[in-house]
């Protein structure tokens, strides 16, 4: 079976052109879309609607920087293990109570412009995150993509903790 790079004619790296993933999708989608196949046999509907979904979730897999890169690593043999696999880095862990820290004194002061510092952080982290999965992804150093991959996720539901911490302060 091809894999979602394949499907879409793309190089398997981490970098995606955008603009090229969007093309692939609209013109795979052109052609197994479900209503091109309103005349057909079911079992052709079947089949377009199958690849209909498959091309839907390759597209959303790959637009995702995160999800792009935990693919890579499954794609490579390594498995994330995101549910029993939580070992970080001591400095990571660290950063992530400073971070907590914040976010309580944020919540228990009702102070937006702590949360705005707190979030630029995040950006900042998320950022250099994704550069540093990009260059294992390149390197084939899938392991520690995938503890990358790890951090970053962590940064994002960290990320939705302060968005709701915003949201409590403006209610």
């Amino acid at each position: 079976m091809q894999n979602h790079f394949d499907l879409f004619q793309l190089p398997q790296q981490f970098a995606v052109d955008a603009a090229s993933l969007d093309a692939a999708y609209r013109e795979v989608q052109s052609r197994v879309h479900p209503d091109k196949f309103v005349n057909a046999t079911d079992a052709e509907k079947r089949v377009a609607m199958q690849w209909s979904t498959r091309s839907n979730e390759a597209y959303q897999t790959l637009k995702n920087p995160q999800k792009r890169a935990q693919y890579l690593c499954e794609l490579n043999g390594v498995d994330l293990k995101v549910e029993s696999n939580t070992a970080m880095p001591m400095e990571f862990l660290m950063q992530q109570m400073e971070w907590r820290e914040e976010l309580a004194e944020a919540r228990a002061n009702k102070d937006s412009e702590l949360l705005d510092k707190l979030d630029g952080q995040l950006r900042a982290a998320r950022k250099a995150e994704l550069a540093q999965i990009e260059q294992q992804c390149n390197t084939g150093d899938f392991h520690a993509a995938a503890q990358g991959v790890r951090a970053l996720m962590f940064i994002e539901k960290f990320g939705e903790e302060v968005r709701f911490a915003y949201d409590a302060i403006e209610a």
